[in-house]
């Protein structure tokens, strides 16, 4: 199979369930923008973090999959299979990593600046990627999105930011504060 259609040279692309936009529809912009996020914590991931931090940011990225996947499908009717399924536990889950993290962590008593060991630095850029994906999403202005789109989404620019504190002490660097 070839990894050229040549079906996108107008300027167009075809949906996942089916239908063809502009590549500037903003629904083709707000999965964009999580496949942005994905690729960035792939970078995080590549950078020799802790085995269960990786761990954890590879399911997250699989998350992202069936996020994309769902932005990419606007007919909820073609979102019946299990690759379209964002339960209430992934959200959880994000919650129960984030305070374990925490509880390892100091305090906040200042704003904490993007950086740090490379790893952190990525994750926080990854954070804001997260916050872009968040406001494309809510800017579809769409009822067709399941309803933990926008919950996931919110709770995972907190998880990265919380991440990218736990990566810093892990590596011993002291967070850079304002």
């Amino acid at each position: 199979m070839k990894i050229y259609t040549k079906t996108g040279d107008d300027g167009g692309t075809a949906l996942f369930g089916g239908g063809r936009v502009t590549k500037s529809d903003a629904r083709v912009a707000a999965y964009g923008d999580v496949d942005e996020l994905n690729a960035w914590l792939g970078v995080v991931r590549s950078h020799g973090i802790d085995e269960g931090v990786s761990a954890a940011l590879e399911r997250v990225q699989q998350d992202l999959f069936v996020v994309g996947a769902i932005l990419a499908t606007p007919n909820p009717d073609r979102r019946k299979r299990s690759k379209f399924d964002l339960a209430t536990d992934k959200i959880e889950s994000l919650e129960q990593q984030i305070d374990a993290w925490q509880d390892e962590l100091s305090p906040l008593e200042a704003f904490v600046l993007p950086g740090g060991c490379p790893p952190a630095a990525f994750l926080h850029v990854a954070r804001t990627v997260c916050r872009r994906a968040e406001r494309a999403i809510v800017a579809l202005q769409v009822d067709d999105l399941p309803e933990t789109i926008l919950p996931y989404i919110n709770r995972l620019s907190d998880y990265l930011f919380v991440c990218a504190r736990y990566v810093n002490h892990q590596a011993g660097v002291v967070e850079p504060t304002w």
